[in-house]
């Protein structure tokens, strides 16, 4: 990616590897031509911090766990608890990530996805959230969004908000 796309600086936090990068733009782009708004690095309140969140208009969440490479996926394996807080959950990979790896006997979807966009290659089973749980994933979704339209907006009110996705 280069220093001057805009989409690129937008959709990324730093911390990821050129290759993460790629994988979360692509289904970022792929997500919004689904309808959806995607958020990267959402922090849950379980602790964990989702690669890509997303909302639709009616209100669905998708959860995207990027898994850049195959020692990625071998060494992390929190997956499991972010189940919980979506109603459908996805593996995005790069084009040359092996594919037989990925778990098949989970409610898992899987997404093959470079810098220019994304590709399902397998739909999760939809398993629809509790309506309290939803209105908290969704609460904490706005919130987090809002928090860094402001510090986008402001930079200097960083210090106010703090860590406000934590909360």
């Amino acid at each position: 990616m280069s220093d001057d796309d805009a989409l690129s600086h937008a959709t990324t936090d730093g911390r990821q590897s050129p290759v993460a990068a790629a994988v979360q733009r692509g289904v970022c782009r792929m997500l919004i031509h689904m309808g959806h708004t995607p958020l990267t690095e959402l922090g849950l309140k379980n602790g964990r911090r989702v690669d890509v969140a997303s909302l639709d208009k009616k209100g669905d969440v998708i959860i995207v766990e990027i898994k850049s490479s195959l020692a990625d996926f071998r060494v992390d394996q929190k997956w499991h608890e972010y189940l919980d807080y979506c109603d459908r959950f996805f593996f995005a990979v790069p084009p040359d990530f092996p594919l037989d790896v990925l778990p098949d006997d989970a409610p898992v979807g899987i997404i093959v996805a470079d810098k220019f966009g994304a590709e399902i290659l397998r739909e999760p089973e939809r398993d629809a959230l509790a309506a309290p749980r939803r209105k908290a994933v969704t609460l904490l979704f706005a919130r987090a969004a809002a928090s860094r339209v402001h510090q986008t907006l402001d930079p200097g009110v960083t210090a106010l908000i703090g860590n406000e996705e934590q909360d």
